[in-house]
């Protein structure tokens, strides 16, 4: 039961006290000033009637007025207790006297301004809130204001009050200049674009901005562009045609962009013809295919909508005779635009680089048929191109101008065109030799043939300060007096034109200025052989061989002495040996077999058979390992052809030991054979043996089954017994070489570069020893497979595998070799086994037995 108490006080007559409160009256009595005991007090009320609630935060804060708990506590109980009533309510207006009454005393508190404003906000009160953000302003400090400025800044933004917006917002860039952004974006969206656009000028212009969205300073730019050329009849006080200009210095590499903003700000304007103005401007000042392409098709869009427009307009008008015409005008302009593209793109491209050579070409190309621009075109060219700075070869320039007038029978402007060439400083000296070669090749198609050779003798004659070829220091005018092309066209023309004497001085001046090639010296050799000067073509050879080092000296050789040979034969035999020598003399391997062929065939036609064989046997010696086994094998024809079969087993014998295992068994194999047509079994089957052990069963089952056949028809059961046991050695042989275990297993897997440790990456040591041996129990048991059943084999070595059918049949198969004994052999030894061996009982004297015997 609730006991109600009035305490009679002077003071509060109307104050009720509950039996659950005296002890925290009594606490209050005694500490009146202590925040604690109210806070108390007033946690334990929480559940009291408002009216008694708001009287204890009235009761404390008549007492302590500056406590900031209480305030903030109460402030937040009176809003919490009008939250769900109308506005209208005047509930509400008590609460803001409340508020302003706490403002007396806490007036340097945010946090209470801000509940406070975002109370007036839900409340409706635009001037009434917009007041108080102002007093909250004027009573904070300046450090304090950026967090009143954000829900100022939604308030202003809530409401369709645009000046007064505005106005909020420049007094807020005041503070916090870099939040220009949000201003700016909130005049966009209210239609002030005129200040918007000063702002964002401002913004873009200031290089110390740093945009709060991560904007670049370009991307700023593009936004501005963007504003005021799409916006020409709402932005007024800016000068957009300098503003986009000045953009156009700035960022060098969007200038297609800049071009179209500024166009578009003309289009959008009505200044049709200032726009047209600006695309050509544009399109032959842009420097990247990207920012034409860009410029181009703004160009041809905007022609397209402005006929369009203009036949929509004449649709709808009815069409007059004028309308027609500037249709027609239209057109023209629109279909000439289309045409100029390639020449446009062009331009742009030689702009990017005007020593481009191949572009100069497209462009005279472009303008195929019509003589003058092309004539203006070439002779722009020939004055732009540095020959040190240019793309391609600049001398084609002068050539194509020549060719040009040449082609248009203007013959003497062609001639003067490529005199002046001569005297261009070009970088190479190919290209003025190529020059002088026009000069004379224009002078051959008109007929001119003795001015052709006096062009090149001019081209050709000695310098008054001579140069090295590639003394980059001297003009190439020079130089070009070695150059090989020149010399090499005015040979061809000597030979056709001038006479026998002329050439040869021409040839010789070649071979003197050390410019030859080895086809310049075999072409001079067979010009003098044309002309029956046998001896003076060999000294050219000679003279070719002594400019010259292999390997560029192998043709020169190879035809020097293929002439040689046909043209003495065996007449000069030793001179011709004495060059095979010196040819083969530091000869590379590379080119030695065709020498040495040419060396036997000659000591086979005129010398003698062995020299011929000792030449052969060098050649074995001299050519690179993978020619020797070509070479051992001519080696063995020419041989057998000369000294017959039986010489060849040196020769075999040779090669098995010189040749790599795999050449090494075929020439075993042949060997082999070889012995066998002749008869020698023991030899071929010693070949045999021997070769064995470099043929490892797993692999080179081919060889073991020729082996075997060889034996079935020759040999016996015993050298079957031999072969067999040879085999199973060299399998234990190879099955205990590790690395040749291991590249039979890289073999096998089909990766033949690998090593062991390919085989288990990851692994080593006694984990690849592992691996090795279970892949080697592997080939075995692979090996074992690919051996042919014993019962189809008939070869049998232990009793219990055969009958003695079996082996009586065996024994009666033919064998070519089997030697024919007499037949008064004992039959008896017929009937024993094959692993018997016969007993015979003899009687024993007496007298060995001495006194046992009679036991």
């Amino acid at each position: 039961m609730v006991v109600m108490a009035r305490v009679p006080r002077p003071e509060r007559p109307d104050l009720v006290f509950e039996e659950e409160d005296l002890p925290y009256e009594e606490e209050i009595m005694r500490n009146q000033f202590s925040v604690k005991c109210w806070l108390r007090y007033i946690e334990f009320k929480q559940g009291a009637p408002k009216p008694r609630l708001n009287q204890l935060y009235e009761r404390a804060l008549k007492l302590l007025p500056c406590s900031y708990k209480l305030w903030y506590r109460y402030l937040k109980a009176r809003r919490a207790q009008v939250k769900h009533r109308c506005v209208t309510d005047p509930a509400y207006e008590d609460v803001n006297n409340c508020h302003e009454r706490a403002f007396v005393f806490m007036h340097k508190m945010p946090r209470l301004w801000l509940d406070y404003c975002q109370f007036l906000m839900d409340q409706g009160r635009v001037t009434h809130t917009r007041r108080t953000f102002d007093r909250a302003l004027r009573a904070l400090p300046i450090t304090q204001h950026s967090r009143i400025w954000p829900l100022y800044l939604r308030f202003l933004r809530s409401h369709p009050l645009p000046e007064t917006a505005v106005r909020g917002y420049r007094r807020f860039l005041k503070l916090s200049p870099e939040s220009a952004e949000e201003y700016i974006e909130y005049l966009k969206s209210s239609d002030r674009l005129d200040e918007a656009a000063q702002r964002l000028a401002t913004v873009v212009n200031d290089e110390r901005f740093v945009s709060k969205a991560g904007k670049s300073n370009y991307q700023l730019w593009h936004e501005l562009c963007d504003l005021i050329s799409q916006n020409p009849d709402k932005v007024q006080s800016l000068n957009v045609d300098a503003i986009i200009r000045g953009g156009l210095t700035r960022f060098t590499d969007q200038l297609g962009k800049l071009w179209c903003s500024l166009a578009d700000y003309y289009i959008r304007s009505g200044h049709f013809e200032k726009a047209r103005d600006v695309y050509e401007e544009a399109v032959r000042t842009v420097m990247t295919v990207r920012d034409f392409t860009q410029v181009f098709d703004s160009y041809a869009q905007f022609e397209e909508s402005m006929i369009a427009a203009k036949m929509e307009t004449a649709s709808e008008l009815g069409r007059e005779e004028e309308d027609d015409v500037d249709l027609e005008l239209r057109l023209a302009r629109f279909e000439q635009l289309i045409s100029r593209r390639p020449l446009l793109l062009n331009s742009v491209l030689l702009r990017q680089n005007p020593h481009h050579v191949h572009e100069w070409h497209k462009r005279v190309a472009l303008h195929q048929g019509r003589p003058r621009e092309i004539i203006n075109t070439y002779t722009e060219a020939v004055q732009t191109v540095d020959p040190f700075k240019a793309t391609g070869k600049p001398h084609t320039l002068w050539v194509a101008f020549a060719k040009f007038y040449e082609d248009n029978g203007q013959l003497d402007d062609a001639r003067v065109i490529l005199e002046k060439a001569t005297k261009v400083n070009f970088k190479q000296v190919d290209d003025l030799a190529s020059v002088w070669c026009q000069c004379g090749e224009l002078e051959l198609r008109h007929e001119n043939y003795d001015e052709a050779l006096k062009l090149l003798r001019k081209a050709t004659a000695l310098p008054a300060r001579r140069a090295e070829y590639f003394d980059g220091s001297e003009p190439v005018q020079n130089r070009v007096y070695k150059s090989l092309k020149v010399w090499s066209m005015l040979a061809d023309l000597e030979e056709s034109l001038g006479t026998f004497q002329s050439t040869k001085a021409v040839y010789d001046r070649i071979l003197d200025l050390r410019i030859a090639t080895p086809q310049i010296v075999i072409n001079y050799a067979m010009f003098l052989e044309e002309h029956k000067y046998f001896e003076e073509s060999f000294k050219a050879y000679e003279r070719g061989i002594s400019l010259f080092k292999w390997p560029n000296v192998s043709d020169i050789w190879s035809t020097y002495l293929t002439k040689f040979i046909a043209r003495y034969g065996g007449r000069k035999l030793e001179r011709a040996r004495d060059l095979f020598e010196q040819a083969l003399d530091g000869c590379p391997p590379k080119y030695a077999k065709t020498l040495y062929l040419l060396y036997a065939q000659l000591e086979e036609e005129w010398g003698l058979a062995r020299h011929a064989m000792a030449v052969y046997d060098r050649a074995t010696r001299a050519v690179e390992p993978a020619q020797q086994y070509d070479m051992f094998n001519i080696y063995i024809k020419r041989a057998a052809e000369i000294y017959g079969v039986t010489h060849t087993r040196g020769i075999y014998q040779k090669a098995i030991e010189v040749l790599s295992d795999e050449h090494a068994r075929e020439m075993c194999l042949r060997f082999a054979d070889m012995e066998c047509k002749l008869g020698e079994i023991d030899r071929a089957r010693a070949i045999y043996s021997f070769c064995s052990q470099i043929c490892d069963p797993r692999t080179t089952g081919a060889f073991w089954q020729t082996w075997k056949d060889f034996e079935v028809r020759h040999g016996n059961e015993d050298t079957i017994r031999e072969m067999l046991r040879i085999r199973r050695s060299v399998q234990a042989t190879y099955n205990t070489q590790v690395n040749f275990m291991a590249s039979q297993m890289l073999k096998v897997s089909g990766s033949a570069t690998g090593t062991v440790s390919d085989l288990a990456p990851g692994q080593s040591g006694m984990d690849d020893m592992k691996l090795l041996e279970q892949r080697a129990e592997q080939l075995a048991a692979e090996a074992e497979r690919d051996q042919p059943p014993r019962a189809q084999s008939k070869i049998f070595f232990v009793r219990s595998d055969a009958s003695r059918e079996e082996l009586a049949e065996l024994a009666q198969q033919a064998n070519p070799e089997e030697i024919q004994l007499g037949e008064d052999e004992d039959e008896d030894e017929m009937d024993l086994e094959p692993n018997e061996v016969r007993l015979e009982q003899q009687s024993v004297p007496a007298a060995v037995f001495g006194s046992l015997k009679e036991d």
